[in-house]
């Protein structure tokens, strides 16, 4: 093995134009509200317990100030505020030394937080007071390397640290006391939560007080999950399981302190379960290691390895539970969307004639022993939900589900067939003006308005209707009334007689409306099929129809009811030709889909 050459010369790195480095630090920081953050920080290392934000307009001239009650700039041998190694130590903050002697809750350690001033106005003064209580203030100016320190005349010494920044740059002007709160509110949540520290934002302009609070979190708190361990140090998980959202993310903070909006910024964690919308919340690692300039850049160093590798198990366990949590979600939309559609298909048949799709038995049978009639049943099923299947009862009504007024009334069913010398029953369905179902106060009035025949029970909400000897077509009214509202409804009766004899054991028995469920089928052409023992309709999910469909919510529910439609009529009117199916599919869809919300 051949032996390494010697080196020809060796050196050290030097700062060759030490006013250009200044200047590249200072520009730095991109984010005027990162440095507002910083500015609290300070306050909140020197141990302040109250800061307050003054945003105003003084002489034409827009200001920031940052009043603390802390323990000011640190004093010099001679118990002044030592501006100057503020002013001439940039990089070397007195914090690093405070932290190898074991200070803890210290959060700065750049000595740049200063001049990240620039970024948010031209000109900066400091103001502290010294051991005697004497004022001083320092002043330095954006783009200048100079500073100057006087003592100020004050009637009551300052105590803690006064921080203004005027005039604002143009584009800082805008940003109000509330979006300087909710900022701080997310940045500092820890911080604040920790040392106790009370925040208030004064905004003169807009005339508003607030208090910056810790950012709470919406969702179920998740409890037992893997905790994340490493021996440079602990790391802190706080995690919610909300509701799928674009606006849910999990920020990455140090020391209380965030550093990332989201943790899915890192090319490492851009995946799931970090980017899957559904958790928000916080991790906290207090052993990272931050770009100096904007603090808001993570060094991928051993530190960051030994964080990526430790949370591991952590995102096994969250892809568990939203998996978990995304089936359950499938499950409710799928209970909801047959609700809607059953409900919807419902509507359609109290407006087409009964007779022609007989095959929608929808009732159930009373309690009573008997089988009650369609209005009957219907008055029942307006109180039950029968059309999921489960025959169980209703919960009770919310205060935004009872009826307001009357507004319109229809007659069930709106057209129908009835022989000679046969009776049939018709129920008078009264809404308010958002569709709900109107059960009090009313009175009803029945009138045969045009055409033969008797009604029974006239005043009444049901009425029975005794058809003549002969054929005739027959227009029956309804008038309900509540209070001093009175609104009409109308229906057509067809009498009809036959010359062929009745078939032997009655018309084919009916079936409910049925449910769904899916078949992952890509690449086949069918898109739904009907299964009679089950009662179900089986829709393909991996049609491309589906998939796209399922891209918008309406648009999905249009789909789903289009293909209950096209499976209903097929089974409602076996043997019917093409054409005149497509137009009975044509005739219940738009019924249907008038009902859909």
């Amino acid at each position: 093995m051949s032996k390494q050459k010697k080196a020809f010369n060796t050196g050290r790195l030097r700062i060759g134009d030490n006013w250009n480095a200044i200047t590249i630090i200072a520009l730095s920081q991109s984010n005027p509200l990162k440095a507002i953050a910083e500015f609290v920080e300070n306050s909140i290392d020197a141990g302040a317990g109250n800061v307050s934000i003054i945003r105003g307009k003084e002489k034409g001239r827009h200001y920031l100030k940052i009043i603390d009650d802390g323990e000011g700039i640190p004093k010099d041998a001679g118990g002044l505020p030592d501006f100057k190694y503020v002013a001439t130590h940039i990089c070397d903050s007195v914090k690093r030394q405070l932290k190898k002697e074991g200070a803890s809750g210290i959060q700065g350690e750049f000595g740049i937080g200063l001049l990240s001033f620039w970024t948010v106005g031209e000109e900066l003064s400091l103001v502290s007071s010294s051991k005697d209580g004497r004022t001083y203030e320092m002043r330095m100016s954006k783009g200048s390397p100079s500073y100057s320190i006087a003592q100020k005349r004050t009637l009551i010494p300052v105590r803690g640290t006064e921080l203004t920044v005027s005039p604002l740059l143009p584009g800082v002007k805008t940003l109000s006391g509330e979006k300087i709160q909710r900022y701080l509110a997310s940045e500092l949540r820890d911080r604040i939560r920790k040392t106790g520290v009370v925040i208030k934002i004064l905004d003169r302009t807009a005339r508003k007080q607030m208090l910056v609070e810790p950012r709470e979190f919406s969702g179920r708190l998740l409890h037992r999950l893997p905790q994340p361990h490493s021996d440079l140090g602990e790391i802190y998980v706080e995690l919610y399981l909300n509701e799928s959202s674009s606006e849910n993310r999990v920020g990455l903070y140090r020391a209380g302190t965030r550093v990332l909006n989201s943790l899915s910024e890192l090319d490492r964690f851009a995946t799931e379960p970090w980017t899957s919308g559904w958790l928000e919340g916080i991790i906290d690692v207090p052993f990272l290691n931050l770009t100096p300039g904007t603090r808001s850049g993570i060094i991928h160093d051993s530190n960051f390895s030994a964080f990526s590798e430790s949370v591991r198990p952590l995102e096994v366990k969250l892809a568990e539970i939203i998996m978990e949590q995304k089936r359950a979600e499938e499950e409710r939309a799928s209970r909801k969307i047959l609700k809607t559609v059953q409900k919807a298909l419902k509507e359609a048949i109290l407006a087409l004639p009964r007779e022609e799709y007989d095959w929608f038995d929808i009732h159930t049978a009373s309690g009573k022993g008997r089988k009650p009639s369609a209005p009957e049943e219907e008055a029942a099923d307006a109180e039950k939900s029968a059309l999921s299947g489960d025959g169980a009862s209703s919960p009770q009504k919310e205060f935004f589900e009872f009826a307001g007024p009357l507004y319109s009334v229809r007659i069930s069913p709106a057209s129908s067939v009835v022989p000679v010398n046969s009776e049939k029953r018709f129920r008078a369905v009264a809404r308010d003006k958002t569709r709900r179902l109107v059960e009090d106060g009313l009175r009803f009035s029945w009138r045969i308005k045009e055409g033969p025949g008797v009604l029974e029970n006239s005043g009444e909400e049901i009425v029975t209707y005794r058809a003549p000897e002969e054929p005739a077509l027959v227009e029956l009214e309804v008038t309900a009334m509540q209070g001093a509202e009175s609104v009409r409804g109308e229906a057509l009766i067809t009498v009809t007689d036959t010359i062929l004899p009745k078939q032997e054991g009655g018309p084919a028995p009916g079936k409910g409306l049925p449910g769904y469920t899916f078949r992952r089928a890509p690449g086949e052409l069918w898109r739904s099929r009907y299964d009679e023992k089950q009662n179900v309709i089986v829709i393909n999910n991996g049609h491309r129809d589906f998939v796209y469909a399922s891209k918008n919510r309406m648009r999905k529910l249009r789909y789903i009811c289009r293909l209950f439609a096209k499976e209903l009529v097929y089974k409602n009117f076996p043997g019917m030709p093409a054409d005149q199916l497509l137009e009975r599919m044509i005739e219940l869809g738009l019924y249907t889909e008038e009902h859909l919300k």
